[in-house]
């Protein structure tokens, strides 16, 4: 008996080590703590009062009045701001991106590896720490062409778009590089140009990774602040991160009330882009990410 009650502990034994029942558990946890901050957000943005730190509980009241109240701010305004440049951001990251990303894959030029290692190199610091030397920058240049100087959104994008051309070109050029060549050279030899071949043929197949680069510029150029509040300097040109961190910067009078209303909605914009583009994301970052 002794040699048969052995083996079936240990099959009971392992049985009870492969239940997957922790990993539910693990998920179960991991959903509950991201969606706590967004669920305390949303409370407060429906709650009467317009304070956090004496509420404990959640929706313990429901009222729409923080919402109403933002038609009292430049809400709206600042809201428009930041939609115009984070739109301009996306579509400008796109078109400078892909044209980089096609050169790099598609001609063989003096300096093109010193190119790409430059890129890579340079997408390592972050864009923060550049930000002093982008304010003397547009300080001077503002005293030539005032339409680039501070307080200038048309500024703000073009300091955008550089900062992320690097990482887009890199993210683009890996994708690029798996459309095969034979499609430029099939229709080479049928009379296309290179620009009706990167128009008509490589930009339609690359589409999930333009989709991908729009979302990620539009995401990172709306909520950012550090560069937004160097830049943007008069209360009607400031972004939604900047007017909104107003309300709240005196830790006396803040209004978080009002301040939980406002990220509700802005976060709605988001939302809807990653809806509509969601199907090309998982295609785009893989694709992407494995070939060189």
């Amino acid at each position: 008996m002794a040699p048969h009650a052995a083996p079936e502990g240990a099959t009971s034994l392992q049985r009870s080590t492969r239940w997957p029942g922790w990993k539910y558990l693990l998920a179960v946890g991991i959903v509950g703590y991201a969606t706590f901050p967004l669920l305390y957000v949303l409370s407060a943005a429906f709650a009467e009062s317009g304070t956090l730190t004496g509420s404990t509980r959640l929706f313990t009241s429901f009222s729409t009045k923080n919402f109403a109240a933002l038609s009292d701010t430049r809400y709206w305004t600042w809201a428009g701001n930041s939609l115009e440049v984070a739109v301009a951001t996306a579509l400008g990251s796109v078109l400078m991106g892909a044209a980089a990303a096609y050169a790099f894959s598609r001609f063989r030029f003096r300096g093109r590896r010193t190119g790409l290692t430059t890129l890579l190199v340079i997408q390592m610091f972050p864009q923060m720490l550049a930000f002093v030397a982008i304010f003397l920058l547009l300080l001077t240049l503002g005293e030539v062409v005032p339409a680039l100087g501070l307080n200038s959104k048309l500024a703000l994008i073009c300091v955008y778009l550089g900062g992320a051309l690097g990482t887009n070109t890199f993210l683009m050029y890996g994708f690029f590089n798996t459309i095969p060549t034979e499609l430029d050279e099939a229709a080479r030899i049928d009379g296309a140009t290179h620009a009706q071949i990167y128009w008509g043929i490589v930009l339609r197949l690359t589409t999930p990774i333009l989709a991908v680069v729009a979302l990620l510029s539009f995401i990172a150029s709306f909520g950012e602040f550090i560069l937004a509040r160097v830049v943007l300097t008069s209360e009607k040109s400031w972004t939604l991160a900047v007017g909104m961190f107003t309300w709240v910067s005196d830790q006396l009078n803040a209004n978080w009330g009002t301040f939980a209303a406002g990220a509700v909605l802005a976060a709605l914009p988001v939302l809807v882009l990653f809806l509509a583009l969601q199907k090309y994301i998982v295609s785009g970052l893989t694709a992407g990410s494995v070939k060189g």
